[in-house]
């Protein structure tokens, strides 16, 4: 018996684990089990005496039944919940089969908010989520000095030595700087991007060398052997991957360096970019080894328990220390300390945050529409729900079913999702130039990541648990006699009256926000794209030439140089005026200078200004506006007193009251050389960034103080697109060691800057969100309007029975269409403007309360919305109301 015991328990067990394979299985092993206990009974009661037939009827009499029985068993043998869940999810199906319109129009409203989000989402994992690339992150930070003009400017050599030696808050510091080369190779001379950092950089990034080694300690001093580390696309590109490249030597510069190891595949320094080739510092000439000359840039590992409050206090105060140590030069000096993630990810965070934002909008859109298409449709299952209730069905089991209509299609909409993510990804990285992308690699690892897909998770979980619900919130068991009687008038229904409404105003609350601020960006990217350059963009070509150092060491070798580079550009067809400049127009505030005024009482205080050198042309040529005075002649070189023009912006400020023509200024010693003459006054010049404020400048004969590094500018009769190769063959014929570089013309400069990109992308991708949540709206709105026309049908016709006139049953439904929207606007433009105020920082010259703008978008959205409404009204005004009423 015991051995039978054992097996009946065995058996018990598989038959509950049969209810977990499927039913016909299930079904078999059933019958068989319930076979062999009746065998088991019948053969006890033969052996007992009993003839056959009692046997058999005793056996089925002791199981309890052979149908009640195997009922029992199915129960103990399944698992309940899951039965149920399955029996639902079929139910769900056979339902949104029964309506195809409804289920196809609700997965692709989800799917594409899933997807955008998503999309959006994963460049936000990308630049600001994921950790960078180094040893412990969080612990580094960017180091700089700060003044007034500039909260980031460049530490100086010598700053750089005392700050390293005096904190106590720092593990390691080092410094880089940019560094362009002249690579002498088997196809001649190119320009090729490289860093000069201090010995210590890679060490304090946490990076070692992929292949050879890192610099060693004091290998970036002055009289240290020349040596480099390639970057792995280098090594790739110029050695083939060969690891025979560490040893070898590459002429940089005219100078021979060693190679003395490769970077890993994955390394990137976005502030640095692309760079190929990365040296030691090697401190050399006037500018590195004065303390004034400020060219570097660090980078930090905290110390342990240091918060970057602590450093920043502590660098403060050893900059108040410097500044009291040497008061000439580091007079108003003060420092900087950010986490290096903020300087990585640098303007492209607010972008990034409007995009999550308007995604996020798009995605609550989605919701809404959807939640109001169910609602809808649960109106109409009012009387089936109501029915279900009264045979019984509890609150629960209804939520069951609601939770599986809303789980298929939560799940077929994120699927698709996903697919739109992944194609939208694809498509909003293809709106990044190469050159952008080389500065933002950190997006080389942008897709589906595991953040990626939680974040997909939890939207799709909140999106069953909203849609689950929306149905429950109107349709309560509570009141059954009142959804049976509901079913069979012809009134509006609670979805219209109330939740409906609320979300219609919602859903154009939201679409406010994204078409006022796409309204806001636009109209901020035409004022940019429009402000006051000082100068005519149209018909300029520049491009960048870099001479050797070497070759070209004298100013009177350079100055030579440039003239003839002069020469070639204007004998080409279509030039009609040609200059050179150290510093093109809409570049950067920066290579400033300090000056102080001949005859002026002095107390240190450092009058800071940009420099620019620049041929006699330059001004005609870029058409500048002479105020007063007069241009620089080529023959004002080094031989003849200096001179100097200044701009409008440093007219006001230091010569307010007076005529600045004849006066002379210096540097803060007035030594001989530094001695200028202002001797013209030119309109402002828009030099730095189109979205930055214009500085005091003062303009130099390129003659004067030359340099083997100058932008060519180059005005023509025809297009400057079409002059761009033939002038820099020009000026490759002058020296096959010259190199030539960014050809580019001046309205493609200022297009591409980096201030009109972000101001374009912003109001480009927030206008894409803003279209497709219009469409969303007017589509949602305009599905309810014609349910609850449908729902009024009756009511309609006794109204026109009675004597009402088409226009005025249009005009009724058209007010009720119209009240909702005027809501819907009226708080989508409260919260418009909070939007747009804290999206500040991308706005130029256009405040978050734009009047004009914020009008024009709500006349848009109110004729969308009446547009959307007035052809269920006019539907309505033709209900024939004999049809009506025998419909009821």
């Amino acid at each position: 018996m015991d051995q039978q015991n054992g097996m009946r328990r065995m058996r018990a067990a598989m038959v509950r684990l049969a209810g977990l394979f499927p039913r016909r299985r299930r079904e078999r092993e059933l019958s068989a089990e319930m076979d062999a206990h009746l065998q088991l009974h019948i053969d006890d009661n033969l052996r007992a005496g009993m003839t056959p037939q009692q046997a058999r009827r005793d056996a089925v009499l002791k199981l309890g039944g052979l149908d009640a029985t195997k009922e029992a068993w199915r129960d103990q043998a399944g698992v309940p919940w899951l039965e149920h869940l399955l029996q639902d999810l079929r139910y769900a199906l056979r339902q949104l089969r029964k309506g195809p319109a409804f289920a196809a129009t609700a997965i692709l409203m989800l799917a594409l908010g899933i997807g955008a989000s998503m999309a959006i989402f994963a460049f936000v994992d990308a630049a600001l989520i994921q950790p960078l690339p180094y040893l412990d992150p969080t612990r580094l930070v960017h180091v700089t000095e700060s003044i007034p003009m500039i909260p980031r400017a460049n530490l100086s050599y010598p700053d750089y030595l005392d700050w390293k030696r005096l904190n106590q808050v720092f593990r390691s510091l080092d410094v880089y700087t940019g560094a362009g080369h002249l690579l002498r190779g088997p196809r001649g001379v190119e320009v090729v991007t490289g860093e000069r950092v201090s010995d210590g950089f890679f060490h304090t990034l946490g990076i070692r060398p992929a292949l050879g080694r890192d610099f060693y300690a004091g290998e970036d001093l002055p009289d240290k052997a020349r040596a480099v580390i390639l970057s792995y696309a280098a090594w790739q590109k110029r050695f083939g991957g060969n690891r025979d490249a560490i040893g070898r030597t590459v002429t940089l510069d005219d100078e021979a360096y060693t190679i003395v190891g490769v970077l890993p595949r994955e390394f990137q320094f976005a502030p640095a970019g692309p760079a190929e080739f990365w040296s030691p510092l090697h401190p050399a000439g006037n500018c590195d080894l004065r303390r004034s000359c400020h060219g570097l840039e660090g980078v930090a590992r905290l110390r342990d328990g240091v918060t970057i409050q602590a450093a920043f206090a502590e660098t403060r105060l050893i900059a108040a220390q410097l500044e009291r140590q040497y008061p000439d030069s580091n007079r108003g000096q003060g420092a900087s300390v950010v986490p290096l993630s903020e300087v990585i990810v640098g303007d492209l965070r607010p972008v990034l945050l409007v995009l999550l934002t308007g995604a996020g909008m798009l995605l609550l859109i989605a919701f809404v529409n959807v939640a109001g298409l169910l609602s809808a449709r649960s109106d109409s299952r009012r009387r089936e729900m109501a029915l279900r209730g009264a045979l019984g069905a509890s609150i629960s089991r209804l939520v069951h079913q609601f939770a599986a209509e809303s789980l298929v299609l939560v799940a077929a909409g994120a699927a698709l999702g996903l697919v739109a993510a992944r194609y939208g990804m694809q498509a909003l990285a293809g709106l990044i130039s190469k050159d952008k992308m080389a500065r933002m690699p950190y997006l080389g690892s942008l897709g589906l990541h595991l953040h990626g897909l939680g974040f997909a998770c939890a939207v799709s979980l909140v999106a069953a648990m909203v849609l689950a619900a929306t149905p429950l919130v109107h349709l309560s068991l509570r009141d059954v006699r009142a959804g049976l009687n509901e079913a069979s008038r012809g009134s509006a229904g609670t979805t219209w009256r109330r939740f409906g409404a609320r979300l219609v105003v919602a859903e154009l609350a939201v679409a406010m926000v994204l078409l006022s601020g796409t309204g806001l960006l636009g109209k901020s990217l035409h004022r940019l794209l429009n402000v006051n350059l000082g100068f005519q963009p149209d018909a300029l070509a520049t491009l960048e030439v870099q001479a050797p150092d070497k070759r070209y060491a004298q100013a009177e070798q350079q100055v030579a140089l440039a003239r003839r580079v002069l020469s070639r550009a204007a004998a080409l067809p279509g030039v009609t005026s040609v200059a050179t400049a150290s510093v093109p127009p809409v570049s950067f505030n920066g290579n400033t200078t300090w000056i102080r005024f001949v005859g002026r009482p002095y107390h240190g205080e450092h009058n800071e200004v940009n420099e620019r050198q620049m041929s006699s042309e330059y001004f005609r040529t870029i058409g500048a506006t002479l105020l007063r005075g007069r241009y620089f002649t080529d023959a004002e070189d080094a031989s003849k007193p200096g001179v100097a023009i200044i701009n409008r912006a440093l007219e006001r400020k230091y010569f307010a009251s007076e005529d600045p023509i004849g006066k002379q200024i210096g540097d803060t010693a007035l030594s001989a050389k530094s001695l200028q003459q202002i001797i013209g006054v030119v309109d402002d010049i828009k030099d730095g960034p189109l979205d930055s404020e214009i500085w005091p400048a003062i303009y130099e004969p390129f003659n004067q103080q030359p340099d083997t590094y100058f932008t060519l500018v180059v005005r023509t009769a025809q297009s400057p697109q079409s002059v761009l190769a033939e002038l820099s063959r020009a000026v490759r014929g002058i020296d096959a060691d010259i190199s030539t570089h960014n050809e580019i013309t001046m309205s493609e400069r200022i297009a591409q800057s980096p201030a009109a990109w972000l101001h374009r992308s912003a109001a480009w991708l927030v206008g894409g969100f803003a279209a497709l949540a219009l469409l969303e709206g007017v589509i949602g709105l305009y599905g309810l309007v014609a349910y609850s026309v449908s729902r009024r049908t009756r009511e309609i016709g006794v109204r026109m029975a009675l004597g009402a006139q088409p226009g005025t049953v249009c005009r009724l439904v058209l007010a009720e269409a119209f009240r909702l929207a005027a809501l819907g606007i009226i708080a989508g433009l409260v919260c418009s403007i909070a939007a747009a105020t804290l999206m500040r920082n991308l706005l130029f010259g256009t405040p978050p309360w734009d009047a004009p703008t914020l009008a024009a978008v709500a006349v848009v959205l109110a004729a969308a919305a009446l547009l959307a409404s007035y052809i269920p009204a006019r539907r309505a005004a033709s209900v024939d109301p004999v049809e009506a009423l025998r419909a009821e």
